[in-house]
C-alpha cells in the first residue's frame, strides 16, 4: 500500500524526537511523539532510541487502531490516538519523562497557577491524571479527558503529555511546563506559593491569544515618505496656481 507519511513528515518526526533528547526532556528510549497524517497518525516505535531512529523506522497507526511499519508502535499509541480523535485542532502529540515534570507527577500533584506562564498549557492549571498502567485504555481515557480543553497534563507516577497544532509548539509547551515544574518545586521549599486567582488567569489566557511574534504592518521607508511628501507638495502647489489663474 502507498505510504501515507511522506519523507518530509518522517524526517520531521525523527528530528523532533532528537530535539526532545537534546533539550533533556527525554533520554534514550523514554517518551514518544507523533504527528497526525491522513487517515491516522505517524508515531515512534516502541523502545526506539532517539540517536538510532531513522525515518523508515516510524509506524503508521490507522483510525481503526491497525498499524503498518517494520516495528510495533509505541506502547502509548492509545492516548495519542485518543487525543487526535478528541481534538481535531491537534496536529502533534509529545510525551516526555522530563525530570521535574515527572517528579511532580510522582507526587500526584497538579501544576497550579503559581505563575502566569502556566497559561501556556491553555488553561489555569496542568492537571495530574490518576495513575494507570502504561499502554492501557484506562490511561488513554484519562489523558483524553484531561486534554479535552487544554494542551498539557501530567500522568501520576509517569510523566507529561502535551499537544498542539504543530510539533514545534508541542515541544515548546513541554519545555515551558518542565521549567515551570522546576520553579514550582523550588518554591515549595518555603511552603505552598500563592496562586493566581481564576479571574486573573482568565485575563492572562485572553492575552495569550495574541501573545507572541506577529507580523507588523508594513511601514513606508524614508525615501517613500519623502516622495509622498514631495508629491503632495507639488499637487498642492499646482492647485494653488490653478486657483490664481481662475481669479
Amino acid at each position: 500500500m502507498p505510504d501515507r507519511a511522506d519523507a518530509d513528515t518522517r524526517r520531521a518526526l525523527v528530528e523532533a524526537v532528537r530535539q526532545l533528547d537534546a533539550l533533556q526532556l527525554n533520554r534514550g528510549s523514554t517518551g514518544n511523539a507523533s504527528l497526525r497524517i491522513d487517515g491516522g497518525l505517524l508515531i515512534t516505535p516502541t523502545g526506539a532510541n532517539a540517536s538510532r531512529l531513522e525515518p523508515q523506522d516510524l509506524t503508521i497507526v490507522d483510525h481503526d487502531g491497525s498499524f503498518h511499519g517494520p516495528w510495533q508502535p509505541s506502547s502509548e499509541w492509545h492516548f495519542h490516538h485518543a487525543i487526535y480523535a478528541e481534538r481535531p485542532d491537534v496536529g502533534a502529540v509529545v510525551h516526555t519523562h522530563s525530570t521535574f515534570a515527572t517528579a511532580l507527577a510522582c507526587h500526584r500533584r497538579p501544576l497550579p497557577a503559581f505563575h502566569y506562564m502556566v497559561a501556556v498549557s491553555g488553561a489555569d492549571e496542568v492537571p495530574c491524571v490518576a495513575y494507570h498502567t502504561f499502554g492501557t485504555e484506562a490511561l488513554s481515557a484519562a489523558v483524553r479527558s484531561a486534554l479535552r480543553d487544554r494542551n498539557a497534563c501530567l500522568m501520576a507516577n509517569h510523566g507529561l503529555v502535551t499537544c498542539a497544532a504543530t510539533m514545534a509548539r508541542a515541544i515548546s509547551i513541554a519545555a515551558e511546563i518542565e521549567s515551570l515544574c522546576q520553579s514550582y518545586l523550588a518554591a515549595l521549599a518555603l511552603g505552598e506559593p500563592p496562586h493566581l486567582s481564576k479571574e486573573e488567569m482568565a485575563r492572562v489566557l485572553l492575552k495569550f491569544k495574541s501573545y507572541g511574534q506577529t507580523a507588523r504592518p508594513a511601514q513606508p521607508d524614508a525615501a517613500s515618505s519623502d516622495a509622498v511628501g514631495n508629491d503632495s507638495a507639488r499637487t498642492s502647489g499646482a492647485a494653488r496656481a490653478q486657483a490664481r489663474s481662475r481669479r
